[in-house]
């Protein structure tokens, strides 16, 4: 998506950096560069392990952070701007999708945050859980009853601190409390500045029986179907990483070193394991730049790959572990033979289906106005309230195709269970299509469809043995007739929404020439084909296998096959991508995971 430039013009005389972590240069690094445990990532997910482990003051932690830091950037703390933070920005890797055959051969950006909090400080906050049906199929095909729901919503009380809204509305009837957890870390928080839409949207869920009213969003114990308000994870009008909770409450414990610009350029060998054919990985490569000295930092107990499910698979062919023929394509030698390393990948699509509403009560003509923007952006600074400190969105929800589609007839149901969504709905007050900006005039609403439970499957490989070189990602998009059928109907569905009396004389109809000629099931496929891209919840590059299965990358305890030392922890184990937006369950995967370590250091 793309902001007019004026907003980007208003917003850049506020991008103040300031650094505030340990060590911001790898230069900088003294001593000998031995720690218990090295973490590859201060993402979603690697500043979770680093407060965990660093709860025992005895414990050493190195974290290696190849973007820089979050702090002082203010499009990453007002959770409005999110969007302007990627793509083509330094916040972001700025990589792109190979050209995309189910998608006419495009290509487009593939977002993915470049900062210290990972993409926790780059998305767009929405935060849930998954479905309990999420849980117990990871739990079913890694042979771990530890991954069931039963064991991991424990871990919702320890990860979140639900929060009041910024501005104090009653909730009441707007989520559940018993499904949260009010003392954890990271804030999650409902909608704080109401829309003009959102009356319109309760309304017609009472209209529309195919969209019914869902009180809790989150997942897990109570289901995601249907339509309700977002929870996203912010707090007191501002967003909340993991930079700013995992990280800022353990920040200044005297085992933690966090390195800023530092890129991890491979995972080193350091020997045989202690059982028979594994190989040992406790050392990493990094250096701050292309040409700048590598330096080589050893674990006495583990290596964490946190870097997520492009970066992750990246630094695993790099490091020799991967497919050989494709290594010694690229003159890598291979240590562990896997041709599982890089594939599986799936993700979620986005579809944005645009409206042209009646009057001036969209956001666009705030963001049209340098005198509005302007306000809303001192407002935000000196308050922390209104339009910034609210997401980009109040209501969505999910839903299922009919159980009698007839595309069940040919394909098997690909959800996690019968209570699993097939396709998402997201409903924005303003004009948003990403990689197009706005047009000069008019008002618009956005009702996007997300393909939550695709069956296509696409690789992440090296475009070289240089590892400044931004890897080949190909999602393989839209490949199966399942995810062009659900992607169909899901734009068929939102018009049946959007014909609900309750938008009568508000919408006025479908924006754009294609979206509006489109009435054939030909002519809806050609649509989405041409303008779906990425809601960038990439999975499944390293996937998670039973102990004794000769395919997949990680165990059930998410140690590497093959190798002693390693462990991975990111949303790269997971073998089906979540029925959610991703950083919830990665939050969940990454608390266990520090059980997993803290245990395995016992035994």
């Amino acid at each position: 998506m793309q902001f007019p430039a004026l907003l980007s013009f208003v917003l850049a005389s506020f991008f103040v950096p300031s650094l505030g972590v340990t060590v911001t240069q790898t230069t900088q690094l003294k001593g000998g560069l031995t720690y218990d445990y090295i973490i590859v990532g201060g993402g979603n997910a690697g500043l979770v392990i680093a407060n965990r482990l660093t709860e025992n003051p005895k414990v050493t932690v190195l974290v290696l952070e190849a973007g820089v830091s979050d702090q002082g950037v203010i499009a990453a703390e007002a959770p409005f701007l999110g969007p302007t933070l990627t793509p083509n920005t330094p916040y972001d890797w700025n990589y792109t999708v190979v050209p995309q055959t189910g998608m006419n051969g495009r290509t487009f950006a593939y977002p993915r945050g470049r900062l210290l909090g990972g993409s926790s400080s780059a998305n767009y906050l929405f935060h849930q859980y998954g479905t309990d049906e999420d849980w117990n199929r990871l739990s079913s095909v890694s042979g771990d009853s530890g991954w069931s729901w039963a064991n991991m919503k424990k871990y919702v009380q320890k990860h979140e601190k639900f929060v009041p809204p910024v501005d104090g509305h009653n909730t009441t009837g707007q989520f559940i409390p018993s499904l949260h957890g009010f003392n954890g870390e990271v804030s999650v928080s409902l909608p704080g500045n109401n829309q003009t839409i959102d009356p319109r949207v309760l309304a017609a869920t009472k209209q529309v029986p195919e969209f019914p009213f869902n009180q809790d969003t989150s997942g897990g114990d109570h289901s995601v179907l249907g339509i309700g308000f977002l929870q996203s994870s912010a707090g007191g009008g501002v967003r909340s990483s993991s930079s700013t909770s995992y990280l800022a409450q353990a920040n200044n414990r005297p085992g933690l070193t966090v390195v800023l610009n530092a890129s991890v350029v491979k995972l080193v060998s350091t020997g045989n394991g202690l059982l028979k054919g594994n190989k040992a990985f406790r050392s990493v490569q990094f250096t701050s730049s292309p040409g700048s000295p590598k330096l080589t930092a050893t674990a006495r107990k583990e290596v964490i790959l946190s870097a997520g499910s492009v970066g992750t698979p990246q630094i695993l062919q790099l490091s020799g572990i991967g497919n050989a023929a494709d290594l010694k394509a690229l003159k890598i030698d291979t240590v562990i033979n896997n041709v599982d390393v890089g594939e599986n990948l799936s993700d979620h699509t986005l579809l944005p289906n645009l409206f042209s509403v009646q009057g001036d009560l969209s956001f666009d003509h705030v963001l049209r106005s340098s005198a509005l923007t302007q306000a809303a952006v001192n407002q935000w600074i000196q308050n922390k309230t209104g339009m910034l400190a609210n997401n980009v969105v109040n209501n969505f929800g999910f839903a299922r195709l009919p159980s009698n589609a007839t595309i069940f007839k040919t394909t098997r149901d690909p959800a996690a269970g019968p209570k699993s969504p097939h396709w998402e709905i997201i409903i924005s007050n303003f004009y948003f299509n990403p990689g197009f900006s706005t047009p000069s005039t008019g008002s618009f609403m956005t009702v996007v469809a997300v393909l939550i439970s695709p069956t296509s499957r696409g690789s992440i490989k090296l475009r070289s043995n240089n590892p400044f070189d931004k890897p080949l990602i190909d999602p393989n998009y839209l490949t199966t007739d399942f995810d062009i059928f659900t992607m169909r109907e899901g734009v068929k569905a939102i018009k049946r929404f959007l014909a609900a009396p309750a938008w009568k004389d508000y919408v006025i109809g479908p924006f754009g020439d294609v979206f509006s000629k489109a009435k054939t099931d030909a002519q809806i496929e050609s649509y989405a084909r041409g303008l779906t891209t990425t809601i960038f919840h990439p999975v499944g590059t390293a996937s998670m296998s039973p102990s004794n299965a000769r395919n997949g990358v990680v165990n059930p305890d998410l140690t590497v096959k093959g190798t002693e030392g390693l462990r991975i922890v990111d949303a790269s184990v997971f073998p089906f991508v979540p029925s959610t937006h991703t950083q919830g369950p990665v939050y969940l995967l990454a608390e266990r995971a520090s059980d997993l370590i803290k245990q395995a250091d016992k035994v």
